[in-house]
């Protein structure tokens, strides 16, 4: 593999796609050494095949406010690879959407779900529309509409949308809605449903659960675990959610969350009441947390920062790509922080993660990290094809069971002799070679 080349000619093909660009350097960057000794891989050109995405569909979305005017919105997917089952990714709908973060995040996504070993290949999409501000009807109206479009490109065995930032249970009730009006038939074509029309229970937490899961496994290797634990978070949408509810069941103290406005410190930790107002504060269609110090006054709101200055044992970057630069890494590394995971996409800069793989702290990709969350949605998928719905017990045992089966993969793959182990090596190596060696057994297709 002459790496250099591969990337030179990407970057010819998809100038200024710099998301995207950055997530296949890492990828090619860990897979460099199997690949080259798999020279079938090289003969059948799978690496050229599976940085490219099948089809990227782009297409207006028109819809009417509530004051009757007329706007236009771009609407996205990319289906990326289904060697090894229907394409399967979220819908984004943030004003930052482009072409470049939805690559990036297809791409990304065929590892991810590569690794969960359930059927499924790697997609994504959604829309430059932003939700903050708009009515329901409005909302309501935009998903209607995207969806008159989007329809007609996915299925149940072809491509199964579920929810990202933007896109929640409301949401996918929308789209739902339109999607049986438009298709003449209930299926499990999109997954966060309502628990009431075919959803799974859990599957709000599932994202943050699964990274907390996966992280307590990382300690486990040195024998630690979230007890007695502070651990730093940002964001404070579901993922965050979800990993702040379970390191509390398992422990742990969350003394951070935050928003585009900046970061919330409680040294009290958030828990009980504070996490149910976690949930209030994203459901008023607000994206600042600064109404957390209001209504719980030791806490302290730091405006226009990020929470990585704060002392921690285990950090999670539950918020969005890049988060975590190369001097947030350098404080918490100061800080002694032992473990750092990534509940987000591509949260940590390649500068910020080869100082922590330089300093052997435990870090972990977001690949590897939430991908409870398209697995619970696999498990949606099952369920709706079986016609049942599992008990919360069950969803959890099965997903708990998941994160320690993608732990052993990257423990697996990632090992290196002094004993540290690479996840970001070992995730990247593990979900490539089920996809690659899914390719070569069907051809050049």
């Amino acid at each position: 593999m002459n790496l250099e080349k591969i990337m030179s000619d990407l970057e010819k093909k998809h100038p200024g796609e710099v998301e995207y660009l950055q997530a296949v350097r890492e990828v090619l960057e860990s897979i460099e050494e199997v690949y080259n000794e798999n020279p079938q891989f090289e003969s059948a050109g799978i690496l050229e095949r599976i940085v490219e995405p099948d089809r990227v569909l782009t297409f207006k979305v028109p819809w009417v406010d509530d004051n009757g005017k007329v706007h236009v919105n771009i609407g996205y997917r990319v289906q990326f690879n289904g060697a090894i089952g229907p394409y399967k990714g979220g819908l984004r709908f943030h004003p930052s959407v482009n072409l470049s973060i939805l690559k990036f995040l297809g791409f990304e996504q065929i590892f991810k779900n590569s690794l969960t070993t359930l059927p499924m290949g790697g997609g994504k999409g959604g829309s430059d529309f932003d939700p903050k501000g708009k009515s329901n009807g409005e909302i309501m109206r935009f998903c209607q509409a995207f969806m008159l479009e989007l329809w007609k490109m996915i299925g149940p065995e072809t491509d199964v949308p579920a929810g990202d930032i933007g896109v929640g249970g409301r949401e996918i009730g929308y789209m739902y809605g339109m999607y049986k009006k438009l298709a003449s038939e209930h299926t499990g074509v999109l997954t966060g449903k309502g628990r009431n029309w075919g959803g799974s229970i859990l599957r709000p937490e599932a994202t943050g659960f699964g990274a907390v899961y996966f992280a307590q496994e990382m300690l486990g290797t040195k024998g630690l675990d979230f007890k007695g634990k502070t651990v730093a978070i940002s964001g404070f949408g579901n993922v965050a959610w979800g990993a702040v509810t379970k390191v509390n069941e398992l422990g742990g103290k969350v003394v951070t969350i935050s928003g585009p406005d900046g970061y919330i410190y409680d040294p009290d930790g958030i828990s009980g009441r504070k996490i149910d107002y976690m949930l209030e504060l994203r459901a008023s269609n607000q994206d600042i947390v600064k109404p957390y110090s209001y209504e719980f006054p030791n806490a302290q709101f730091h405006q226009g920062k990020r929470p990585w200055e704060v002392k921690c044992d285990v950090a999670m970057p539950c918020a969005t790509q890049n988060e975590l630069g190369f001097e947030d890494a350098k404080k918490l590394v100061e800080n002694g922080v032992v473990c750092v995971a990534e509940g987000a996409n591509m949260p940590s800069t390649p500068e910020a993660i080869n100082l922590f793989i330089e300093k052997k702290v435990m870090f972990a990709p977001g690949k590897a990290v939430n991908a409870g969350g398209v697995a619970t949605s696999g498990l949606e998928m099952t369920q709706n094809t079986m016609k049942l719905s599992w008990q919360a017990e069950e969803v959890d045992l099965r997903l708990h069971q998941i994160m320690k089966d993608i732990h052993a993969q990257c423990e697996k793959h990632g090992k290196q002799a002094d004993g540290y182990i690479n996840y970001v090596k070992g995730a990247n190596i593990a979900g490539f070679l089920k996809v690659a060696s899914a390719m070569l057994d069907q051809g050049v297709v």
